[in-house]
């Protein structure tokens, strides 16, 4: 049974655009290392795919850092959708917004090859075999030479790292929610924010399994570029 579809819920994801995504620890210099790895690429970036757009944080930097790339912003959250259209509507055609399923090959009909491949913080919904079918999809969707990033959360690889990051988070959103004048005990913001219902939809691989299951596809240059506790950017290129 599908546990993912949650998000398609606008209460919860209404929660978690103003209660946890401004808050997330080093969600800017994650977005900037992928950008750095993106520019050591020998092609040039015109057609990029960030997939499970979310609202939008990650296009938006894609298309700022590279004024002549399109993005295609796919996303199965209608609510979500919703959010990263009036995000990234100044940037008029460059944007495509699509509704579509991540767990079926379906997700890229239609679609053309790809410069890059980014996706944040939405592959550990889905089981780890649809993971690993994914990242074979991904793979033939890249040109030649083009990147796929993830920045992705993943598995601890003990429940003293898990408990380790549960607390780390917790005192990173409850600092923030204090600097954004709220009022809630630090027990309040963890049983909101961290310790939530939705925990249940997570399905979360080591990043050393999931950059092996990269290397047996055929990705070359694989790594894990950035890692804080159970926060991980990782990928590779298409050769």
């Amino acid at each position: 049974m599908r546990r993912d579809t949650v998000w398609q819920d606008q209460t919860l994801v209404k929660n978690f655009l103003t209660g946890v995504r401004g808050a997330i620890p080093y969600a800017a210099d994650q977005i900037r290392i992928a950008l750095q790895i993106l520019d050591s690429s020998s092609i040039p970036v015109t057609q990029v795919a960030d997939l499970g757009c979310g609202a939008g944080a990650i296009a938006e930097a894609i298309l700022h850092h590279y004024p002549e790339a399109q993005v295609t912003a796919i996303d199965f959250s209608a609510p979500m959708l919703e959010q990263a259209q009036q995000r990234l509507q100044p940037f008029g055609e460059r944007v495509r917004l699509l509704q579509a399923d991540l767990y079926t090959p379906d997700w890229r009909a239609d679609l053309g090859r790809f410069d890059a491949v980014f996706s944040g913080y939405c592959i550990h919904h889905l089981p780890d075999d649809r993971k690993r079918s994914l990242y074979r999809e991904i793979y033939e969707q890249l040109a030649i030479g083009g990147c796929f990033v993830n920045i992705e959360h993943v598995a601890s690889a003990s429940t003293w790292g898990e408990s380790l990051f549960n607390e780390s988070l917790v005192d990173a959103l409850y600092e923030w929610h204090q600097s954004q004048g709220g009022s809630d005990s630090r027990e309040v913001v963890a049983k909101r924010f961290v310790y939530r219902d939705d925990k249940d939809a997570n399905i979360l691989a080591p990043v050393e399994t999931q950059c092996a299951w990269l290397r047996e596809i055929g990705f070359e240059r694989v790594d894990c570029y950035f890692k804080w506790f159970e926060l991980a950017v990782f990928g590779g290129v298409k050769g």
